[in-house]
């Protein structure tokens, strides 16, 4: 139970503990919100509306231009290992400075450019700066600044960021229908430089900085649950779980609009796929106000059931307006919990000593398989049926639960 961590600090002496030691700090997530509203929204959530313009502008096929931006997810995938040593030894909240601002230049360097060859150099090197400055960034540097209470930090700050596609789809599609791509990019890149930056730079200079009196008490590093001997087999299952979870929600958000269309759904699959956003934002609330008393590890089973029952509702109801409303649902509730979990777990499993190389090779794996997963499901629905890809999908998110429950003896006996 996440409760081991208050109990490692409430057995120190009083004078030991700062007043911050066992509340979340409030001002750091409220910027690091911010941030990662923004970011997400101008490095990832906008691409998918302007990426047909961008495709025609540069000379591309659209279809090229979404394999840009999966192998453009590939290789951040393969260098995140070395972005979370990176965190771990000159700490995750300093880089979110330089991370910042490299993205609203690459951002300007892709609006400036007019043809394939620098928009996809510019674009590569964007994705790569995305590394450094979302979630993967914002969880270590939580976790940094203030281990023990870190879980929690981590469950109100993505409850705040998940508004990001919420706010940033309508937005951009909005700006889109009076100005062109360009003129959004250099728009996004002045939100990076003009508000992240400042405000990661805060973040350095005053939320990372003890208050007169606390000392380091509220950074005392937090011991994971599992023993030494039993690491190596939990890492192992931890990647290979949120690997399937990510291929599996990966392919249904990509897909999820054509592939309701294609169910029968026909002008309704909007409709649906807005379900999942508000579903994803409840399951954090609830979580923030229920979910104390969760293990890390029963809130990432949970997720992993959730997400495949609402693939196996979209299999078995899916020409259904309540089945498919059902998928929706089922799938925003279990990505909501899933964010929280890939933070809290492996704090949880391994301590928070390594926390950002350790993440950061899990994130590889993740990123590997969620970059592979649209075109893996798209050759499926052409090649056999919509129902095999589904199977498929709901396939890979049982064994993920199955590797999640694998894991939960071994923490709960510690």
């Amino acid at each position: 139970m996440n409760r081991c961590w208050t109990r490692k600090a409430a057995a120190l002496p009083d004078t030991a503990l700062p007043d911050t030691a066992g509340r979340p700090p409030i001002g750091m997530i409220a910027a690091l919100a911010v941030t990662q509203i923004i970011g997400y929204g101008t490095l990832y959530y906008s691409f998918s509306i302007l990426a047909p313009d961008m495709a025609r502008d540069i000379g591309w096929t659209t279809e090229g231009i979404f394999g840009l931006f999966s192998g453009a997810l590939l290789i951040g995938g393969i260098l995140a290992p070395m972005t979370g040593r990176a965190m771990d030894r000159f700490g995750a909240s300093r880089l979110m400075v330089p991370g910042s601002v490299v993205a609203a230049l690459t951002l300007v360097a892709c609006s400036l450019s007019t043809s394939a060859l620098p928009f996809a150099a510019s674009f590569v090197v964007l994705e790569i700066a995305a590394s450094l400055v979302l979630y993967q960034a914002a969880f270590a540097a939580l976790v940094e600044f203030a281990p023990q209470v870190a879980a929690r930090s981590i469950t109100y700050l993505t409850l705040v960021a998940g508004f990001a596609s919420t706010i940033f789809w309508p937005f951009t599609t909005m700006l889109h229908a009076e100005y062109s791509w360009q003129a959004i990019y250099l728009f996004f890149a002045a939100l990076n430089l003009g508000i992240c930056v400042p405000l990661h730079f805060w973040i350095v200079r005053h939320a990372g900085r003890p208050r007169p009196g606390e000392g380091m008490a509220a950074r005392q590093a937090v011991a994971g649950v599992l023993a030494p001997s039993e690491r190596r087999f939990g890492l192992v299952l931890c990647s290979i779980a949120f690997a399937l979870l990510g291929f599996a929600l990966s392919a249904m958000l990509v897909h999820m609009v054509p592939l309701l269309t294609t169910l029968g759904l026909g002008g309704g699959a909007v409709l649906v796929a807005t379900v999942f956003g508000p579903s994803q934002v409840l399951a954090r609330f609830v979580n923030m106000l229920f979910g104390q008393d969760l293990s890390p590890t029963t809130l990432a089973t949970m997720s992993a059931l959730a997400i495949s029952a609402g693939i196996l509702a979209l299999l078995l109801g899916g020409s259904s307006l309540p089945g498919a409303i059902a998928f929706s649902l089922l799938l925003g509730l279990g990505s909501g919990i899933n964010s929280i979990a890939q933070g809290s777990l492996p704090l949880w499993l391994f301590g928070s000593e390594g926390y950002g190389s350790l993440t950061g090779r899990m994130a590889g794996v993740r990123f590997l398989t969620s970059a592979a997963a649209p075109f893996i499901f798209a050759a499926l629905m052409t090649r056999a049926s919509a129902t095999v890809a589904l199977g498929t999908a709901a396939t890979l998110g049982i064994a993920a639960m199955l590797c999640f429950m694998a894991i939960r003896p071994a923490s709960m006996r510690r």
